[in-house]
């Protein structure tokens, strides 16, 4: 049987420094796609007994089940809805919106002044990166805008916010200029936002003049380092893929689990699993089964380390995504939802 461990206490050891790193700012948690597959329900009461005071999420149905379990503990900022609909389920379940379009930001209002209750927005400018937010040129207009919405008691600007590449330092200076004379034009025609955030976790992490008042950090809190990153001092992953020996045959030993259950079949070659005798290849990826070098005294039962920390001498899921040219969190969203998740 194969099971995905999740280590809390190593989870929150890695919040806490991530928190510590980028203070005096705050961290957000980000917890979109059920938590990079390790579960909402799982790791928010963790997060938030880390010290963890903000969460975030670009899926609604991630960040209002982030907001029913933290309650008053935590704020939650949901940065992608789009109808109506969702623009009062988030307003339900009382998330803070991003917000990077005009005609967005009306129906937000609209929405907001029929229930009588103003929304909590962060508004996005487009520092470059063109994947969503108000271009420069139609910058002052939005955030004037805005500022009458907020001063008739339809909204208020919690926030101003941004993507940046992470591509080049020099990239992101200029995405950082740009974001700066935004938050300047804002604060001109009289927003007073609670909170600026920029920064993901590479730039947060790195560069000290990004963190602004809030950075939003994914992947590292749960121990995923960046695909070509350096290590993270301090940081290891909180998940471990675990399976066991099937059968043992002559030169090979066959492991529970395979492309079905979310392992990439062009990995097989190009990746260790971490045995009782040390780490050894996998060799070969079929539907439901997967076959590794052999090693002395395999039995079946035995456990293997698909992915992890790197303690048996597994491939870590960044080594694995580098394998094959995609981003660290990729393999623990691969994970099939039918593979049960345990806490350790």
């Amino acid at each position: 049987m194969s099971e995905l461990r999740i280590d809390l206490g190593r989870f929150q050891a890695n919040v806490r420094a991530v928190a510590e790193r980028v203070a005096p700012a705050d961290l957000l948690l980000v917890v979109k796609d059920d938590a990079y597959g390790h579960g909402v329900e799982r790791m928010v009461p963790a997060a938030v007994d880390a010290g963890a005071r903000w969460l975030g999420a670009i899926d609604l149905s991630s960040a209002s089940r982030a907001k029913a379990i933290a309650g008053d503990r935590a704020r939650v900022f949901c940065w992608q809805t789009a109808g109506v609909d969702e623009i009062v389920a988030a307003l339900d379940a009382e998330l803070e919106l991003g917000v990077g379009d005009a005609d967005y930001l009306e129906r937000v209002a609209t929405i907001a002044a029929e229930r009588r209750e103003p929304a909590l927005v962060h508004l996005k400018i487009d520092t470059g990166l063109h994947r969503n937010g108000v271009r420069r040129e139609d910058w002052p207009e939005f955030v004037a805008r805005a500022a009458e919405l907020e001063d008739a008691g339809a909204l208020r600007v919690a926030g101003i916010w941004s993507h940046i590449a992470e591509a080049s330092d020099a990239e992101d200076d200029d995405a950082r200029a740009v974001f700066d004379d935004a938050v300047a034009v804002a604060r001109a025609a009289g927003l007073d936002p609670d909170v600026r955030h920029l920064a993901a976790s590479a730039a947060g992490w790195h560069r000290a003049e990004f963190r602004c008042d809030l950075v939003r950090v994914g992947a590292f809190c749960y121990g995923i380092r960046s695909a070509d990153g350096p290590e993270i001092p301090g940081i290891a992953p909180a998940a471990t893929l675990v399976t066991e020996v099937v059968a043992v045959h002559d030169g090979g030993v066959e492991l529970g689990i395979g492309w079905l259950d979310g392992l990439f079949s062009t990995l097989a070659g190009r990746m260790a699993v971490g045995t009782p005798a040390g780490p050894r290849a996998l060799r070969e990826i079929r539907e439901t089964t997967a076959v590794a070098d052999a090693w002395e005294g395999a039995t079946v039962g035995d456990e293997v380390r698909v992915f992890g920390p790197g303690d048996a001498g597994e491939s870590t899921a960044t080594t694995i995504a580098e394998a094959i040219g995609t981003v660290g969190e990729e393999p623990l969203l691969r994970v099939s939802p039918l593979i049960p998740r345990v806490t350790v």
